[in-house]
C-alpha cells in the first residue's frame, strides 16, 4: 500500500483550491481597446497554462473567460486542449459538460 503523509494531502489540497479573487473593472471604450485587452488576457492565461500544465484550475478560469466573453468556439478548444492534457479529470469533465 501507498502511503501519503498529511502534509501531502495538505499541500496538493491547497495547490487545488481556485482562488476567487476579483479582477478591477477596465472600462474599455471602443472595439479596438476591447481587441486589445482580450488579447492581453488571453497571453496571461496561456502565459498560466504553460507554467502549470497540469492545474485543472488554470484550464476552467481561460474557457470560462472565453464563454463569458461569447467567444464558444474558443471555450470549446480551451477544454478539449484540457483534455489532453489530463482526460482522467472529473471536474475538468464536468465544468465541460456544463459548458455544452
Amino acid at each position: 500500500p501507498i502511503q501519503i503523509s498529511a502534509e501531502q494531502i495538505l499541500r496538493e489540497a491547497h495547490e487545488r483550491q481556485e482562488t476567487h479573487t476579483l479582477d478591477p473593472i477596465t472600462k474599455i471604450h471602443d472595439a479596438e481597446e476591447y481587441q486589445s485587452h482580450l488579447q492581453t488576457r488571453r497571453k496571461h492565461f496561456e502565459d498560466n497554462i504553460r507554467y502549470r500544465r497540469e492545474h485543472i484550475g488554470n484550464w476552467v478560469k481561460y474557457a470560462r473567460f472565453e464563454e463569458d466573453n461569447k467567444e464558444f468556439e474558443r471555450a470549446r478548444s480551451v477544454f478539449e486542449r484540457a483534455l489532453e492534457v489530463e482526460h482522467r479529470s472529473s471536474e475538468l469533465w464536468l465544468r465541460y459538460a456544463e459548458f455544452e
